[in-house]
């Protein structure tokens, strides 16, 4: 550190530092960290704090998997609600899907309106994916060059007209395409010939659940690893809830594919056979599935093959959640929830919170290609969350800064609370006062992109910094 003076020193006796819990004291100058010292170092600073004892200093979290809808579908959420929400969930970077915005983004022009309907209105950071879609196919390289993390593509219909899907051919193409530019492409993996048609369906979710069957997700996955072995582009599986699919992916990895795998909050806190009838604020595609299904994709995580837990926030008016499976909108809302949810999870099944930490932070900030979040470390972005490991609430979406409140997470008994979260070194959301401040960026892709590494969870510590 040099010898001028910090313009914030915060203390923590628990912060997580290197993949495990230990006293120190960050130092803050110009945004991002300078230093970081033993606890009781003597810094000149403008702000000295102190965490509150029993709460824990976190590296703000990433969420590569956020449908923020604007424009064109803000009455379903909107850069200004989706980024509160984010702040005061400890999210502090946010990478936006490409539909279900009108436009969607799929070209530069929609990228600029999707740009200019967020600019001064986001509470935190923003990036934008862009998509593959048949029209962008052959001219991928424009949107990546102006700054899109990467595309997304559907392997079955996306639900709505403006993003329509890839058939099998139109997927080998965009891999292809990909692999050419050194793009990423990230996978809603489920294949058509294996989902069942339908229109209405009544109030059961085991009518629905029985429309989207794990062949589905097998299939697409098997084929999204084999263009990748093919042309050695990076491929990304989005939203898996299938963990039947892990072993062909640990086998795809072992053998250097450049592939990696996401799971989701709902999906490790729910199981079908809890889901009551008519409650379609539970469903997602593809679907929750049974608990021996859910234990399995926590063996995954614990192991390392699912790379990261991201919220997949897709959130819609209460008037899309009809109560009949085969009608309602499909997607779930827990952007500002989704980490407490996990935790609440994983404390019931004995699993320590820093086992949890790189799935929320490292992972996602690695697919997105960032080094310097996720992590507090010297020249990282002073971007912070404290969290209280041990306070418990139910889940009120009334309370929720979400635009609508219709979510899957209400009334859950959830564990943990965040108390604050901190961008670029300034307090910007407390649990006390909300949003106070409204400074997000929005951020390009970083360039270069490094090559993409599995990020592995970190080895047992010891038992005294369990939480």
């Amino acid at each position: 550190m040099t010898g001028l003076q910090a313009d914030l020193v915060l203390r923590a006796r628990r912060t997580w530092v290197d993949g495990a819990f230990r006293p120190a004291a960050i130092v803050v100058r110009d945004g991002r960290v300078d230093a970081v010292l033993a606890f009781d170092a003597a810094v000149d600073a403008q702000d000295d704090r102190s965490v509150p004892d029993g709460h824990v200093l976190l590296p703000g979290l990433v969420d590569t998997h956020v449908h923020v809808n604007e424009p064109g579908r803000t009455e379903w959420e909107g850069f200004a609600s989706a980024t509160r929400a984010a702040a005061l969930g400890g999210v502090t970077t946010i990478i936006d899907m490409p539909l279900n915005s009108i436009p969607a983004t799929t070209t530069v022009d929609a990228l600029a309106v999707k740009r200019a309907s967020a600019r001064g209105r986001v509470a935190v950071d923003v990036g934008f994916w862009g998509g593959a879609v048949p029209a962008s196919l052959g001219s991928l390289d424009a949107l990546h060059d102006a700054g899109v993390f990467g595309f997304k593509c559907f392997t079955a219909p996306s639900g709505v007209d403006e993003f329509p899907h890839l058939d099998a051919e139109q997927l080998a193409a965009a891999i292809a395409e990909v692999a050419h530019i050194d793009a990423l492409l990230i996978v809603h993996a489920e294949d058509p010939d294996h989902l069942v048609a339908h229109d209405a369906l009544g109030e059961r979710y085991a009518d629905f659940l029985a429309t989207r069957p794990v062949e589905a997700e097998r299939s697409a996955i098997a084929r999204v690893i084999d263009g990748a072995r093919a042309t050695g582009a990076r491929v990304h599986v989005l939203h898996l809830s299938d963990a039947g699919a892990l072993p062909m992916i640990r086998a795809a990895k072992d053998d250097g594919v450049r592939i990696t795998v996401e799971t989701c909050p709902h999906y490790l806190a729910f199981e079908a056979g809890a889901i009551p009838d008519g409650a379609t604020e539970y469903k997602c595609c593809p679907p929750i599935r049974d608990d021996a299904n859910r234990d399995a994709l926590w063996q995954g995580l614990l192991d390392g093959t699912i790379d990261m837990v991201v919220s997949d926030h897709s959130p819609s008016t209460a008037d899309l959640k009809v109560d009949d499976w085969g009608l309602a909108w499909g997607g779930i809302a827990g952007l500002q929830v989704g980490f407490r949810a996990v935790w609440t999870e994983a404390a019931r099944r004995g699993i320590p919170l820093e086992r949890l930490l790189p799935l929320f932070t490292t992972g996602p900030a690695a697919l997105a290609g960032f080094t310097d979040r996720g992590v507090i470390a010297p020249g990282a972005l002073a971007h912070f969350a404290v969290f209280d490991p041990v306070a418990t609430a139910v889940i009120d979406v009334a309370g929720l800064a979400h635009r609508n409140p219709v979510s899957a997470f209400a009334g859950l008994q959830a564990r943990g609370r965040v108390t604050e979260t901190w961008l670029r070194g300034r307090r910007i959301a407390s649990a006390q006062s909300g949003v106070t401040a409204v400074d997000g960026q929005l951020v390009p892709r970083p360039v270069p992109e490094p090559l993409p590494v599995s990020v592995p969870l970190p080895v047992s510590v010891a038992a005294e910094t369990h939480l």
